[in-house]
């Protein structure tokens, strides 16, 4: 569309001191005649550009002009702010909240009510997140390797790896980059890294593809389980997987159908519930769930 090229002109000329034509043209895939037209109409609605001909020349808009915050509407400062504030939350740094100031500076009487939404990502980890944060987030800028300590179900190992973005998925923070170990892309849990460290050896930046993160992908449905729930815990139910996960019996009780990638994770899950839960099926998790139970009960019998 039209506006959303003109929007993007501007933007660019904001951020350069100038450019070409010729560039505006190839990044918009348009021709240069089209990005005339978007330059004469920026200057009909009031944009002071200049342009230059020749060699040195190009397009550039005129030193000292600040773009007028109504081309956002009130609604629009507030969701940035809302993802400022969100990001500030776990920021080691002032940077997001001396962002904030700046687009609040001369703003209050534009953006109108009160805050209607208020994000902390940091949850409980706030102390350890945020220095963790802070590394990445440099190294990604300044292309430096990465190594740390990683805990996770299958072992403790060693890895350093070329970090490529800093994800939040799932309710927690992960950075996603290759792995020098594995030679290939890993995404890697915050909370599961000790003694993060960035390396002062830089890495030839790869063309990285975006991490899959759909849970069919990183959560693939291994085990088909069937738990009887009573109806005392209808609460975390709904809470974890929806009002539509089980469906009541006609004693009241809660059947629940669903697939899980790994059985010990289905486990660990299945008794927090204590006695409030009956796994029916499948056979091979309700031994597990015996063999727990006698090997408790011998533990705690001992003493």
């Amino acid at each position: 569309m039209k506006i959303d090229r003109l929007i993007g002109i501007l933007s660019i000329l904001l951020q350069k001191d100038m450019i070409t034509a010729p560039e505006l043209a190839e990044h918009f895939e348009v021709s240069r005649r089209t990005i005339n037209r978007d330059i004469e109409a920026l200057i009909t609605a009031g944009i002071p550009i200049d342009t230059m001909q020749g060699k040195g020349g190009g397009i550039s808009i005129v030193k000292g002009y600040k773009m007028d915050r109504t081309i956002l509407t009130s609604k629009d400062m507030q969701m940035i702010l809302a993802g400022l504030r969100s990001l500030d939350s776990v920021s080691g740094s002032g940077y997001y909240g001396q962002l904030m100031e700046k687009l609040q500076t001369g703003s209050s009487e534009f953006i109108s009510g009160k805050d209607s939404i208020l994000i902390d990502l940091a949850s409980w980890y706030r102390g350890s997140l945020s220095a963790k944060i802070g590394t990445i987030t440099d190294a990604i800028e300044n292309r430096n390797l990465i190594s740390f300590e990683y805990y996770a179900p299958s072992g403790e190992s060693k890895r350093t790896i070329e970090p490529y973005y800093l994800v939040f998925h799932w309710s927690s923070w992960y950075v996603w980059g290759w792995c020098k170990t594995r030679k290939d892309y890993r995404l890697f849990k915050l909370n599961r890294m000790d003694n993060l460290k960035m390396s002062t050896k830089n890495f030839e930046c790869r063309e990285a593809p975006l991490p899959e993160l759909s849970n069919e992908r990183v959560f693939p449905a291994n085990l088909r389980v069937q738990v009887l729930f009573e109806p005392e815990v209808k609460w975390r139910l709904i809470e974890e997987f929806g009002a539509e996960c089980f469906e009541e019996t006609s004693d009241g009780k809660l059947f629940f159908e669903k697939d899980y990638t790994d059985i010990n994770d289905f486990i660990s899950w299945i008794l927090t519930f204590g006695s409030k839960a009956k796994v029916l099926e499948p056979k091979e998790a309700r031994d597990l769930l015996l063999s727990n139970a006698k090997e408790m009960i011998n533990y705690y019998a001992e003493d």
